[in-house]
């Protein structure tokens, strides 16, 4: 049975018999085997002030999530790549989990050049998620879900920087685009449900949240049209009728009886279904 912790009498009582090294050297045992939070909370008490973590390089980060994603798809993380250690192929998922970390620190930045660069490293890591999830680049049942990334979270502060730093025709164009690459009828991860899965919502949900004017979904809708023409011809066109329908009801009923209702013509007849 564990002891009673003691009251604060029968502590200093307990201490008044120690001199001054034998107190320094108790507590120094403390901290030095204590856990983490111990020796932070020791810390705090004799006024340490943590160090201030190292500014983010925006372009450092895009570099490195650029040498990981080339990585990943080579296969090295699977083995027989001396590029990547042992260490590194057991842990890759922190490795994911610390790069994303760092694209949305580069994603902040005040300058327009390293929010570019954070949200291009960003859109690289969406990439590889949609990949991961029916190709095996780790040793994982279900990779996404084993990163915990939130493909539509980032893809959120994503458009939202976007449409704050470069403005609402930028961000028409590029989200309109993004948004035909990214949507996922049934979510990132491979099984649909764990944590992952709990707070993932769909691109079409995280746009009727974006645009808030009628203008805007003017403006969107019209760049969505122009992507969507422009990938008529390529691979990308066959996930329409399934990944996109939600978005497409909702702009068959945000333009309904607008003056730009005549786009939704150009909406593929089976999206809706």
């Amino acid at each position: 049975m564990a002891q009673e912790r003691m009251d604060r009498d029968e502590f200093y009582a307990l201490l008044a018999g120690k001199d001054e090294a034998a107190l320094k050297k108790t507590l120094w045992t403390l901290y030095w085997k204590g856990a983490r939070p111990v020796r932070e909370r020791i810390e705090g008490l004799l006024g340490v002030v943590p160090p201030e973590a190292p500014p983010i390089d925006p372009q450092f980060v895009l570099r490195d999530v650029k040498y990981f994603a080339a990585l990943v798809r080579s296969g090295a993380y699977l083995g027989g790549d001396r590029r990547v250690s042992p260490r590194e192929r057991t842990r890759w998922r922190f490795i994911f989990r610390d790069l994303v970390k760092e694209a949305r620190a580069a994603l902040t930045s005040d300058d327009e050049e390293s929010v570019r660069a954070g949200a291009t490293a960003l859109g690289i890591m969406v990439d590889l998620a949609q990949e991961m999830k029916r190709v095996d680049y780790f040793r994982s049942e279900d990779p996404v879900e084993a990163a915990r990334f939130v493909v539509s979270d980032v893809v959120r502060a994503i458009w939202l920087r976007t449409r704050t730093v470069y403005g609402m025709e930028v961000f028409a164009q590029q989200g309109s685009a993004q948004l035909l690459k990214w949507e996922s009828r049934y979510g990132w991860t491979r099984r649909g449900d764990g944590w992952v899965a709990e707070r993932e919502t769909s691109l079409a949900h995280v746009l009727a949240e974006l645009l808030i004017t009628p203008d805007m979904w003017d403006q969107f809708a019209q760049a969505y049209v122009e992507a969507l023409n422009k990938s008529a011809s390529s691979k990308s066109s066959r996930r329409v009728p399934k990944d996109l329908g939600e978005w497409h009801a909702l702009l068959a009923e945000r333009l309904a009886g607008s003056d730009h209702e005549g786009l939704l013509d150009q909406l593929p007849a089976r999206s809706a279904q």
